[in-house]
């Protein structure tokens, strides 16, 4: 059990994403892993779940070294380089789903000095 952990762990948040997806598949083996990375390659299947993964990796990598925040300013700067206005990054970042207020107020704060 101990070798299984430390393999897992060493695959990180994509592994452990990999994991949940396998264990709430219902199916046991072979068939999990596929069903795991099928659903999560949504209409590319097997493959898209593959790079998905890889995906995750590298996020999860520059999450570790930067920190969330840092690398949702850089994408705050990069939206910035790309032509959007203020108020329309404004407004993307109150749309975010999946970050907190405090985060938001943070980002909204980092544009209004920043720009």
């Amino acid at each position: 059990m101990d070798k299984l952990i430390k393999q897992i762990a060493s695959l990180g948040v994509p592994g452990l994403i990999l994991l949940f997806l396998m264990f709430f598949s219902g199916y046991t083996g072979a068939a999990a892993i596929t069903t795991a990375l099928a659903t999560l390659g949504g209409p590319l299947g097997m493959l898209g779940g593959i790079g998905v993964l890889l995906l995750l990796t590298k996020i999860s990598e520059g999450i570790a070294e930067y920190g969330f925040e840092n690398i949702a300013k850089g994408v705050v700067i990069e939206m910035r380089n790309k032509g959007k206005t203020k108020l329309e990054i404004v407004l993307e970042i109150e749309q975010f789903p999946l970050i907190s207020a405090e985060l938001k107020q943070k980002l909204i704060k980092f544009v209004k000095e920043y720009f």
